[in-house]
């Protein structure tokens, strides 16, 4: 079974109309100071580019570092902070994405330079990035998020702003309760950084629909790069629409005449080797960072579940208990508890094949059943032979009602049929808990009361 990590906050937009019918956007709460996302963003920026290979060429980088110090320049006054330093690299990988990390570093996939048709495409991303630095969403996020130190969350922070591949790496090791399912932006963050660049935009000379037409090219891309910029900015909902409409209250100062230097940076990156993937790249360690200790081969030699229990707690969050042969196997957003032999490398790919995944997953639904067909959604994303087996029916998740279901899948991984139990309930703010039980098919009806009594075992701290 293969299964990514999710992510789930629910966060207020302030947005109201001012006189001039452009949208005024308030920065929102932040228990940090200003030189904190500094602090964070120098750490998270080593981070980076240990994992990730940076474009070396002095004329793309210079062209991108050109137009970034011009959106610079149009941040608006209430949302400058003399202590931020904004600097423009590329990251030399094929995907579509760009990302900006707390106090001003920031970074943009050649894949994105690419894929654009035209200079204010490019501008649109990097305005849209800008805007999550300048309104200090990051640590915004973690203010809502955790009562940790800044230096204790920076792996997660960065996974989640990262996001992908890269992220995953970044954030090896992070505790779970700092995982990064509290750290990704919010819907309604997103539509702030969409609304806030747009402006800075037309401050800076640029057409603003150019956003959102990147937006489209970014969609149209599908298998091909999308999906990784898409799954780390969730989709606000109707975002080409209030861009443009947005746009027709702004008035473009003094607009920006191209002077070849968006054609000459694709031109020079067409006479290069292609980007390698982002996963080729932290594979093959092009980010010269240090590796994590690799996962064993799955073995197919597994213990069958002690009779005895142990507890574990995780992040202040919740209590579990599990057989005790069952190693804690940490992850960015979720937990995974399996026997030796039952966890590993297949295929080159992580899996489990006995045990239970423990997580907390994004959800702006606040309805159980919704939450959970878009969870189990997301898992067919991976397994791409996963069906639903059985239909909904009432669980106990510790002391509090929840949703039970079944699947199958043939994991291509190993080739196996397996058989999979879904637990999930709603906890007090509105997160999806989940807990996911795997084991083969011929092994599942003696594994099934194992992932029911684990199930009953939680014991939530909120």
């Amino acid at each position: 079974m293969r299964v990514s990590g999710f992510s789930a906050v629910v966060l207020v937009l302030v947005l109201a109309p001012a006189a001039s019918a452009q949208t005024v956007v308030k920065a929102p709460k932040n228990k940090y100071k200003p030189a904190q996302d500094v602090q964070l963003g120098a750490e998270a920026a080593a981070q980076v580019e240990q994992q990730l290979p940076l474009l070396h060429d002095d004329n793309v980088t210079s062209y991108v570092q050109d137009i970034g110090r011009r959106l610079v320049d149009a941040i608006p006054p209430d949302l400058r902070h003399p202590e931020f330093k904004y600097t423009f690299k590329v990251v030399n990988v094929k995907e579509i994405n760009a990302f900006a990390l707390p106090g001003g570093p920031m970074y943009v996939n050649r894949g994105m330079l690419e894929a654009a048709k035209t200079e204010g495409e490019v501008i649109g991303v990097l305005a849209h990035e800008m805007s999550h630095v300048a309104l200090r969403h990051g640590t915004a996020q973690a203010t809502k998020a955790t009562k940790f130190e800044i230096g204790t969350i920076v792996g997660a922070v960065v996974g989640a702003v990262v996001g992908g591949t890269a992220g995953s790496v970044i954030a090896q090791g992070t505790q779970f309760g700092l995982g990064t399912y509290f750290l990704k932006f919010s819907r309604e963050y997103e539509r702030q950084a969409d609304i806030e660049g747009a402006q800075m935009m037309a401050r800076a000379g640029y057409d603003p629909r150019d956003m959102a037409n990147m937006f489209k090219t970014i969609e149209a891309q599908g298998r091909a790069g999308g999906p990784q910029w898409l799954s780390d900015h969730p989709n606000p909902g109707d975002r080409y629409t209030y861009i443009n409409k947005e746009a027709q209250s702004l008035h473009v100062q003094n607009a920006h005449t191209e002077t070849g230097g968006f054609q000459s940076a694709q031109a020079r990156l067409r006479q290069m080797p292609p980007a390698p993937s982002t996963e080729q790249a932290t594979k093959n360690g092009a980010g010269r960072g240090p590796a994590g200790p690799a996962n064993p081969p799955i073995s197919g030699n597994v213990q069958r579940p002690s009779s005895g229990f142990k507890a574990y707690n995780e992040g202040n969050i919740f209590r579990i208990s599990v057989p005790s042969n069952w190693r804690e196997l940490p992850g960015n957003s979720s937990v995974t508890f399996a026997p030796d032999g039952g966890y590993g490398t297949a295929n080159q790919q992580s899996v489990f094949t006995h045990g239970a995944q423990v997580g907390l997953a994004r959800n702006e639904s606040h309805d159980l059943q919704t939450a959970t067909d878009e969870l189990i959604q997301s898992l067919a994303q991976s397994n791409p032979r996963l069906r639903q087996a059985s239909g909904y029916s009432r669980a106990a998740i510790g002391d509090r009602s929840g949703l039970s279901t079944t699947l199958a899948n043939v994991s291509d991984a190993t080739g196996r049929n397996e058989r999979i139990n879904v637990f999930t309930t709603l906890m007090q703010d509105g997160t999806l808990f989940y807990l996911i039980g795997v084991a083969p098919d011929n092994e599942f009806n003696s594994y099934e009361p194992i992932f029911r009594k684990v199930a009953s075992s939680v014991q939530f701290a909120r």
